[in-house]
């Protein structure tokens, strides 16, 4: 970002940098992909969708989905659908749970469903596997439908499964995918990424609207083109994951803390004493999770430190004991 700040150059995404970090994904996920830089991740997922959807469309989700429970409402306002949420074991969402909403196509008092959204790492930081991904692509396709993928921490999903992205995105039927950085080591921006350019008309136009047009789009494009090379993306996520699994293991000598998922990506989740809580979290941040059952959310990121997790540790040892 400070090397793209000496002198002058167009704006808008006309510039040698944006052209960089869009040659840079396309290596990655395809050449007839389209790739559109905005400023945060509720917008990569909005807009995304806004452009392959109608008003009268329904998009399914997990009901633990970010577009369900933490965008206040932007999917519905600015792409006018139905937000359909469907129970979700583990995080992830399977067939036999959206099939009952693929229907009513073509009866106009019905929703018509149009899109499938899935989250890779999942919000219970559960990963999707390519077959699990392919069979949700595999019963909708039929219908005309797209599956959209919120890939704010794909990077961790993509250390854990130590696969390459496009083999568990495009390979696996993705359609749109909205690809995270800021999770993984950037200051902001995210990218979207239309798997083929016909997905992505009039998309500019939606952009505008939606008010994620950088002027100077140069500084998101750096951070992507710094985060793509020499693999840095990978680094920051495999470390992040790392460090979540070092803080399960140290955690699963502690009775009264319980790990309540699989611990797959750079989140834990872990049932925990109510108590001890508040006085947790004056030392460290995280959310609750489910206040009625006492499970909170840690999540460790790319700068997390061994250091870090032991001083978290030994406060808990503290407070049960």
């Amino acid at each position: 970002m400070q090397a793209c700040n000496e002198g002058h150059v167009v704006g808008y995404g006309d510039d040698v940098y944006t052209e960089q970090a869009v040659s840079q994904l396309k290596n990655i996920f395809g050449k007839d992909t389209e790739i559109y830089f905005v400023f945060t991740g509720t917008a990569a997922n909005v807009i995304g969708l806004r452009n392959i959807t109608h008003s009268f469309n329904s998009v399914i989700c997990a009901e633990t989905a970010h577009i369900e429970e933490d965008e206040c409402g932007a999917p519905e306002f600015f792409t006018g659908c139905k937000i359909i949420p469907v129970p979700a074991s583990g995080g992830k969402i399977n067939a036999g749970v959206i099939t009952p909403h693929l229907r009513g196509f073509d009866f106009e008092h019905h929703a018509q469903p149009r899109v499938v959204s899935i989250t890779q790492a999942t919000e219970l930081g559960t990963v999707y596997r390519p077959g699990e991904i392919r069979a949700l692509s595999e019963v909708i396709k039929p219908h005309g439908m797209y599956l959209h993928m919120d890939g704010a921490r794909i990077a961790n999903a993509a250390a854990f499964l130590e696969m390459d992205l496009k083999s568990f995105t495009r390979d696996a039927g993705v359609d749109v995918l909205s690809l995270g950085a800021t999770k993984n080591g950037g200051m902001y921006g995210e990218a979207i990424i239309f798997m083929n350019s016909g997905l992505a008309d009039f998309f500019k136009y939606y952009r505008k609207q939606g008010m994620q047009l950088a002027s100077k789009m140069r500084y998101i494009a750096a951070q992507f083109t710094s985060l793509f090379s020499n693999d840095l993306w990978l680094q920051n996520a495999r470390h992040s994951n790392r460090m979540a699994r070092y803080l399960a293991d140290q955690i699963a000598g502690i009775p009264e803390i319980k790990i309540t998922q699989p611990v797959e990506s750079n989140g834990v989740f872990a049932q925990v004493p109510a108590s001890i809580i508040p006085k947790l979290q004056q030392e460290f941040f995280f959310y609750v999770w489910d206040e009625s059952r006492s499970i909170v959310r840690w999540m460790t990121s790319w700068d997390t430190t061994p250091e870090d997790i032991d001083r978290f540790c030994v406060l808990i040892k503290q407070l049960v004991g």
